[in-house]
């Protein structure tokens, strides 16, 4: 479990109220909710269970307030990078911040891990997303061409360097 370093600072409420913990099976009903409501093409059920059952690469983490699930992210780590594979808000609590505290935590989890680098693909047309990483850090590193197949749109490839 990871909890927030902002509990001295009042501005940083409601995050400091925040968990971020790994992911469980127990979890997948609320996660798949939040799946649906923010992707075109949604992962299925299943595909998390076999990332969070048979993926030795994969690290999952849920965001919860107050015992609910209100975000989670994904992402691969294979030798000293991090794949982030996916990351999703629930919509009421989108364009407040949740976004930026989840992914800063995980991050700072996966340093422990010896993760140097990260790195993510975002829908060009994904300009909120890509504000977010950039605030983060990332920097845009190509384009992967009709990388998205529901509507072959090209998906901007992202770095950050940790070290």
């Amino acid at each position: 479990m990871i909890r927030s370093n902002h509990t001295q600072d009042r501005s940083a409420y409601p995050y400091s109220q925040a968990i971020v913990r790994p992911m469980t099976g127990a979890d997948l009903d609320k996660v798949m909710h939040i799946e649906h409501s923010s992707f075109t093409t949604p992962w299925s059920q299943q595909a998390f269970v076999a990332e969070l059952r048979d993926n030795e690469y994969a690290r999952y983490f849920c965001l919860e307030l107050e015992g609910r699930i209100i975000g989670y992210m994904g992402l691969w780590i294979i030798l000293d990078e991090g794949h982030i594979t996916n990351v999703a808000i629930e919509p009421q609590y989108r364009s407040q911040g949740w976004g930026k505290h989840l992914m800063r935590s995980v991050i700072r989890n996966v340093l422990a891990e010896g993760v140097e680098r990260m790195t993510l693909e975002v829908r060009v047309s994904n300009l909120e997303a890509r504000r977010l990483y950039e605030l983060l850090g990332f920097k845009e590193a190509g384009v992967r061409k009709g990388y998205y197949s529901d509507t072959r749109e090209d998906a901007l490839i992202m770095w950050l360097e940790l070290s």
